[in-house]
């Protein structure tokens, strides 16, 4: 068969780099042609021409968004994947109307983003982020931080994620109670935490985790009501996506003092834009959506790409979400 004959198959925008010199791309080989850009499409246009014959596509950190009208522009796609559990990216109304197969790849890398979450709790704890920069700045401020042991964490959402940092706070000594769009007592018994209203949670806990995925319902999840029922004092820590917690009123809450902290992996725009007033808040600790970002985790995200594309042409569609 000649490589024209061959189905393709498109990473649109390995940037930065993901599945560049993965193993795991040796094995689509024996499905179809792979063509890998190093680069983001630096615009619609790119966009689509670099896709314009793909069968399957791999989108590589979820960085390409598709809409509807990119995707009625391409009459040969039949499956898209994306390269985590998300998929906000894409537009799955219009996938599902064009009989497009997305697909996903859930838990893989959950205890490795809950690890990432817990060592964003810990570091908002003992305001590692602050005595840093009051040192490098020559000052040699000996403020109180917060012992976590002991304390109640809140936990919305408990998908893979969520349960893993349930069981990083447990044997850290925390108490939880947790919220979720769907409970499981199975969930509650095995890990040892609570499910409870939202209103409880966010008044009796912490520090609060979330954990639940961008939707409709979830957009400004966490606002300004949600954020003052809060515990003075308080923590909060996001690495689910940055929508689902208003920003604006976020910020308001740490300048106000009621938050005595956030700790933050994921934003509404990233690149975080440099004039973000997030950036202007002392008691915060940012990283860039980095959560699952080690070698572990990066081919355990790389070999499940992978297995949803093989899964495909073999006629066994899997974690498919529309």
């Amino acid at each position: 068969m000649s490589s024209k004959d061959r189905p393709l198959i498109v990473i649109p925008g390995d940037d930065p780099p993901q599945l560049s010199g993965s193993r795991h791309l040796e094995r689509l080989g024996e499905y179809g042609e792979v063509v890998l850009h190093d680069t983001l499409p630096k615009d619609e246009e790119e966009q689509l021409r670099r896709a314009k014959d793909a069968v399957a596509i791999i989108n590589s950190r979820s960085q390409v968004r598709w809409s509807g009208d990119l995707l009625r522009q391409l009459p040969n796609l039949k499956m898209l994947t994306a390269c985590g559990i998300g998929t906000d990216a894409i537009d799955l109304d219009t996938a599902r109307e064009l009989n497009i197969a997305v697909c996903n790849i859930p838990g893989r890398t959950a205890p490795i983003v809950a690890e990432h979450a817990f060592c964003l709790l810990l570091a908002l704890s003992r305001r590692l982020a602050f005595h840093t920069a009051e040192m490098k700045a020559g000052r040699w401020t000996r403020g109180l931080a917060t012992s976590l042991r002991g304390k109640t964490l809140g936990v919305i959402g408990t998908g893979n994620i969520g349960c893993e940092m349930i069981r990083l706070a447990r044997g850290f000594g925390l108490n939880v109670l947790a919220w979720s769009f769907n409970p499981s007592e199975r969930k509650a018994a095995e890990l040892d935490f609570e499910y409870t209203d939202l209103e409880r949670v966010l008044k009796e806990s912490d520090a609060l985790s979330v954990h639940v995925k961008l939707t409709e319902k979830t957009t400004n999840f966490i606002g300004a009501a949600e954020l003052s029922t809060m515990k003075p004092g308080s923590l909060l820590v996001n690495t689910a996506r940055g929508a689902v917690i208003d920003t604006d009123a976020l910020v308001d809450a740490l300048n106000s003092g009621h938050l005595a902290g956030a700790a933050l992996d994921v934003y509404e725009t990233e690149p975080l834009p440099a004039e973000h007033p997030i950036l202007n808040c002392t008691e915060v600790v940012l990283t860039p959506h980095n959560a699952d970002q080690t070698p572990e985790g990066m081919d355990l995200l790389n070999g499940g790409c992978a297995d949803n594309v093989i899964a495909f042409f073999e006629g066994k569609p899997q974690n498919v979400v529309t």
